[in-house]
């Protein structure tokens, strides 16, 4: 576990409920990128391997939450864009 590693993760996760709120309050979704989130989502799947497999330990879960934040702003993108 790293100080460092927990600061970035609870950073992120500061900015997912934003991006949510926001896409839930004006169904808009212009300028966010699924591939973006995607790529960001591989990251934190990464991430949590790691921890089930070489560091087990709290951590995982802002893993975890982060994982589910990005998720369904990725479900409110597919939701709410313009066909």
């Amino acid at each position: 576990m790293s100080i460092f590693e927990i600061g970035m993760l609870v950073a992120f996760g500061f900015s997912w409920p934003i991006s949510i709120s926001k896409a839930l309050r004006t169904k808009k979704v212009a300028g966010k990128s699924p591939l973006f989130m995607i790529i960001i989502m591989l990251g934190y799947v990464s991430g949590i391997l790691h921890k089930v497999f070489y560091s087990y330990d709290f951590v995982l879960w802002l893993y975890v939450l982060n994982l589910l934040m990005v998720g369904f702003d990725l479900f409110l993108y597919l939701r709410y864009r313009t066909k």
